[in-house]
C-alpha cells in the first residue's frame, strides 16, 4: 500500500545536518533534504523504523546517532504514482564525521540553522515543515 521512508533531523550545536540530493535522484533531485531512505525487508522487524533510519544514516553520511525522537509522519505521491509514507525522527550525532558516502545520492552536506533552512531557495515546503516541527522539540 505504501513505500515506507524514514528521515533524520540530525541536530548539533544549533544546526541541522542537511543534504543536497544528487541530480541523479528520481525524487526531489537537487533539492535540500534530511538524511534518510526506504525501509527494507532486511531491516530488523523489532523497531524497524529506528533500525532502518540508523542504517540509512550510516549508508548516506557514515555516522552513528542517538536520542531518536519521533517528529511527524506524512504521506505523499511519488512521481511514478506510488504512495509513500514517511516518518521523521529527531536525533543527535553520536560518533563519526558526516560525509557523503555516495555522490549518486548525496551531492553536498551542510550544517544549517533553522532560519538558514527555512530561507534557502532550494528548500521545499515539506522540509520547512519538518525542520519547524523538529525545532519545536528543542524549545
Amino acid at each position: 500500500m505504501f513505500l515506507v521512508i524514514v528521515e533524520a533531523a540530525i541536530y548539533q550545536n544549533g544546526r541541522w545536518l542537511i543534504i543536497k540530493r544528487s541530480e541523479k535522484e528520481k525524487h526531489a533531485a537537487g533539492l535540500l533534504a534530511l538524511v534518510g531512505g526506504k525501509v527494507d525487508l532486511t531491516d530488523h522487524p523489532n523497531d524497524i523504523l529506528e533500525h532502518a533510519l540508523r542504517r540509512e544514516i550510516k549508508e548516506e553520511v557514515d555516522i552513528e546517532v542517538t536520542d531518536l525522537r519521533y517528529v511527524k509522519s506524512a504521506s505523499f505521491q511519488l512521481p511514478n504514482g506510488e504512495m509513500a509514507l514517511e516518518a521523521i525522527f529527531f536525533c543527535r550525532p553520536l560518533s563519526g564525521l558526516p560525509h557523503a558516502v555516495s555522490a549518486d545520492e548525496v551531492a553536498k552536506l551542510y550544517w544549517m540553522t533553522t532560519d538558514e533552512v527555512l530561507n534557502h531557495p532550494n528548500t521545499p515546503d515539506y522540509l520547512k515543515d519538518q525542520i519547524e516541527r523538529a525545532d519545536r522539540l528543542l524549545h
